[in-house]
């Protein structure tokens, strides 16, 4: 799109973070990929598979609070890089997992992968508003979530080939060189008024726990805020169960084996790309109004879409319709993004991307514990269409406190004039 292009053209700043970003997440799929291969290759076992995810998702949950108060605390530029340095050293040591396939080595290190993860991506949200102008804001934030699921579908299938062709050491050592890539593009970032430290940042001895409860006490002081991330906690509750119903319905369901899968999940991505478009687009004219109202119908499309996959008869219409779910949260993703980007305080900012990765991430793995369980009882397309119905009520739930006057609109928390003009003659 021309806003997209335009902003890469024109931004230095936000072209060297959105080329790390590529790089780097088609090398965490490549990482994703060859793990989850080599248990099943090594073990056979669904079981270590599932330990694999938790590990992985538990280690991201804790490491929530403390990313959200180091990254208000001191220079978020450079504890990216950090970020990426320790995930570097730590992808290539999956290289030991080779020639020692022990499933506590893969837990281990897993949980080491992403615990380092929070402290780069809450970073790059917190980063936004300093080497974006409030008038690039919205297109800068839509082309970062687009881009994450362009990856997703882009690298999860060059991942599948470069494992299948030149094994599992290949994808380990790319998924390396990606946070080196990724380090090196970050560090290269510059702005004219100094650092990417919060102009606010409080002096003394760091109190940690203190810290992160003042940034909880700010995510609830803001109605819009909370709400955004009782969202998220929502979507999280049928978004967790997808990640094993993808599996069961192009196995179980439909009888197509690995290739059913991998479809489901394509045409998932297909509908996140176009959603990300339309809020692109959309999102641009909308007043705080147009929305929440947006927002409220695209959750409703996201879930009743869900449910009509679930009892999809015909594999294309299933295909279709989860497609269509997926353009409904990614409109609603982008949205909700580009308002925190607006109205969360910078010295807060840290705090509360985090805070949200990690209520999201909790709630994620209750509905991966319960669609497992759940799924030695009933069938798939019972789960899903539970699954759907917590999207719809999330949508119900927005609309009702919206309705009632909850969600008013907050101050915007934007850049001042002078800092936007000298951003933008340092990125030109």
């Amino acid at each position: 799109m021309a806003g997209f292009t335009e902003l890469l053209r024109q931004n230095r700043n936000y072209r060297r973070v959105w080329i790390g970003q590529v790089v780097s997440e088609v090398g965490d799929h490549f990482n994703n990929i060859a793990v989850f291969s080599l248990a099943m290759e090594t073990t056979g076992s669904g079981l270590v598979v599932s330990a694999v995810m938790l590990s992985r998702a538990i280690p991201a949950m804790m490491a929530g609070p403390v990313a959200g108060v180091v990254l208000d605390r001191f220079d978020r530029k450079r504890i990216m890089i950090a970020s990426d340095l320790i995930r570097a050293v730590v992808a290539l040591a999956f290289l030991l997992t080779i020639e020692y396939p022990k499933p506590w080595l893969l837990y281990s290190l897993s949980a080491l992968l992403m615990f380092a993860s929070p402290f780069f991506t809450s970073g790059r949200n917190s980063l936004l508003p300093a080497i974006a102008s409030p008038a690039e804001l919205h297109t800068a934030n839509a082309l970062t979530r687009t881009t994450e699921w362009a990856t997703l579908t882009a690298g999860t299938m060059l991942a599948g080939l470069s494992a299948a062709r030149l094994g599992y050491h290949w994808a380990f050592v790319i998924n390396s060189l990606s946070f080196l890539f990724s380090a090196a593009a970050i560090a290269r970032l510059g702005v004219k008024d100094g650092g990417f430290r919060t102009k606010r940042v409080r002096s003394g001895v760091v109190r940690p726990w203190s810290e992160y409860r003042e940034g909880l006490s700010y995510l609830r002081s803001s109605p819009l805020i909370l709400g955004i991330a009782l969202l998220q906690v929502g979507w999280a509750a049928g978004g967790g169960a997808a990640q094993i119903l993808f599996t069961l319905f192009g196995e179980q369901v439909f009888r197509r084996g690995a290739a059913g899968i991998g479809t489901i999940w394509g045409f998932a991505g297909v509908g996140l790309l176009i959603g990300g478009g339309i809020a692109h687009l959309a999102g641009r004219g909308l007043g705080f109004k147009g929305y929440k109202n947006a927002v409220s119908v695209s959750y409703l499309i996201h879930g009743a879409a869900y449910v009509v996959f679930s009892l999809a008869g015909q594999y294309w219409a299933a295909l279709l319709f989860i497609a269509l779910s997926r353009v409904g949260m990614a409109v609603t993703t982008v949205l909700n993004y580009t308002q925190l980007l607006r109205h969360t305080r910078d010295e807060f900012r840290g705090r509360v991307f985090a805070t949200m990765e990690s209520l999201r991430w909790s709630m994620m793995m209750v509905s991966m514990a319960l669609a497992g369980v759940a799924s030695q009882y009933y069938s798939p397309r019972a789960i899903g269409v539970v699954a759907g119905m917590l999207g719809s009520l999330t949508a119900m739930a927005w609309a009702w406190a919206d309705f009632r006057g909850r969600l008013p609109e907050p101050v915007e928390a934007g850049s001042e004039t002078v800092e936007v003009e000298q951003r933008r003659e340092f990125t030109a």
